[in-house]
């Protein structure tokens, strides 16, 4: 949810990995090729999630990367996602998410069953070890 008070203040947000790291461009495909102890494994749940995900993409004519895409550019003009990627076709389809119009029903149905208290797993191994402050990385890493 976004903070008020940002949005007052007149401060950004940049929204980082909105694909999450492939799993809403790749959804099952990427789930098979995980390998054991990596941070996503938590397959079975999120495959409920990336298949309700695709429910509203079959609705809504798109794919699930611009779905994801176009609900950040509905957050606000103070909300901006930095879709990495190094080919062209994806350049190409992410732009499409700027022509996807989500109402707020859909919005608030999307919320549902894909926020970030739904999906299980740590985006980055280590992730929970970033607020210890003074210790190294090579100590604790």
């Amino acid at each position: 949810m976004k903070s008020f008070l940002l949005a007052e203040l007149g401060i950004g947000i940049i929204s980082y990995s909105s694909i999450g790291r492939g799993f809403l461009a790749s959804g099952p495909k990427l789930v098979k090729s995980l390998k054991e102890g990596d941070l996503r494994m938590n397959a079975e749940h999120n495959k409920n999630v990336f298949e309700r995900v695709n429910e509203m993409v079959i609705r809504k004519g798109c794919i699930a990367a611009q779905l994801a895409l176009a609900w950040v550019h509905h957050q606000g003009t103070d909300v901006v996602p930095i879709p990495g990627t190094t080919k062209l076709e994806n350049l190409n389809q992410n732009l499409g998410s700027l022509s996807v119009k989500l109402t707020p029903a859909e919005i608030v149905e999307l919320e549902s069953f894909a926020s970030g208290d739904v999906v299980l797993g740590d985006r980055y191994a280590y992730m929970h070890y970033t607020w210890i402050v003074g210790i190294p990385c090579s100590e604790r890493c």
